[in-house]
């Protein structure tokens, strides 16, 4: 195999997409295949990097951030500046190392950046191919989630290769009549879960002695929005059992700013933490009774553990886990959301044995081989 020509550059911008990017680095890594690890400086990835073997990124793109989440809080001008810098710096790092393929993943404004930087439009004859892995989820609204939504339709439609991750995903981008090649492939979180996972078992983390609950909440449209904090504390107010809560900075800094951090506080039986590392965080998701969240990724987390998962959401671009019976999306209705925490805590709900819509483990596998 021709060395220079069967190249991989891996586009990356933020900690989520590091997290399920590096199932594939991991796996080139141990099969000694090149690649090049091209870094747009949205978040900092150094300690994910130094937690999972990753290699360090062979160019950084832009200035990174101390504090990821504060930038990224809400669309502004500076972060609608930063995309569209971030379109000419791809494109030339591409031109210089010509790749056979360039991967990015997700929905963020460098998965969105990469595809138009790495496009057809602006490399015309162009000798790699551009892949968005995590192709064709849909919540059927620009504006929630904002801006992902906006940023997989433009990342899907300037993509060669359309990795979807489900049968639906699979759907709406053929409904869309995506131009590009569209493959059913599964998602990679699962293989990302279950490595953090077994990392985790081995560093012995300290779980709670007594059942918990397991909160994260930081979505824009949320932290944006005072009534709907009230309408979330509200709901979390009808937890019976512990509950842990990692707190993110930027959701720490709404609770303050509307004067609701000491309505959590006073709710004895919710722990607040700082935010933790991704391998601890999945074993507190392996070992709760049930998640509330208003992430994405995290609902397909809760498919891998089977863990029931209230979504503080209106709308999710994850349908597929609307149909495994512990997955249900809210709408921040307060009285439908006591209704399910207690049917949960109450044991009557039932897990039933259910295919994971997202495949199971080996995706990364399948991915280099399809590239290598």
């Amino acid at each position: 195999m021709n060395k220079e020509h069967s190249r991989i550059a891996i586009v990356i911008g933020t900690k989520a997409e590091l997290i399920k990017c590096m199932p594939i680095m991991l796996e080139l890594q141990k099969q000694k295949k090149n690649y090049w690890f091209i870094h747009t400086g949205q978040h900092s990835l150094k300690d994910v990097c130094e937690a999972f073997g990753v290699k360090k990124p062979d160019f950084i793109l832009s200035k990174v951030p101390k504090i990821s989440t504060k930038f990224w809080s809400k669309i502004n001008r500076n972060s609608v500046s930063w995309f569209f810098s971030m379109i000419p710096k791809i494109r030339k790092v591409l031109k210089k190392i010509n790749p056979k393929y360039v991967i990015y993943h997700g929905d963020t404004m460098s998965t969105a950046a990469a595809s138009v930087g790495s496009s057809r439009l602006l490399n015309s004859g162009k000798n790699w191919k551009n892949i968005h892995l995590e192709a064709g989820l849909r919540s059927g609204s620009l504006f929630e989630p904002f801006p992902e939504e906006i940023s997989r339709k433009i990342s899907d439609r300037f993509s060669d290769m359309l990795l979807a991750v489900s049968d639906l995903s699979e759907k709406n981008l053929e409904e869309e009549k995506m131009k590009g090649k569209i493959i059913r492939m599964g998602n990679t979180i699962i293989d990302s879960a279950f490595i953090s996972y077994n990392k985790a078992k081995k560093m012995r983390f300290k779980m709670p002695r007594r059942k918990y609950a397991l909160i994260n909440i930081h979505r824009h449209e949320n932290l944006n929005s005072k009534e709907r904090l009230e309408k979330i504390i509200k709901i979390l107010g009808y937890i019976k059992i512990k509950a842990i809560w990692p707190l993110h900075d930027n959701t720490q800094h709404f609770l303050e700013k509307y004067g609701l951090i000491n309505k959590i506080r006073d709710m004895k039986n919710i722990s607040i933490s700082p935010l933790t590392d991704y391998q601890n965080f999945i074993f507190l998701i392996a070992n709760c009774v049930y998640l509330i969240t208003d992430g994405g990724s995290i609902q397909e987390e809760s498919l891998v553990f089977k863990k029931p998962c209230l979504i503080m959401r209106k709308r999710t671009e994850r349908q597929e886990g609307l149909n495994t019976g512990i997955n249900f999306l809210t709408g921040l209705n307060i009285r439908y959301s006591k209704n399910i925490i207690e049917y949960i805590e109450d044991n009557k709900i039932k897990v039933k044995k259910f295919k994971n819509p997202y495949g199971e483990k080996g995706i990364s596998k399948k991915i280099i081989k399809i590239l290598t």
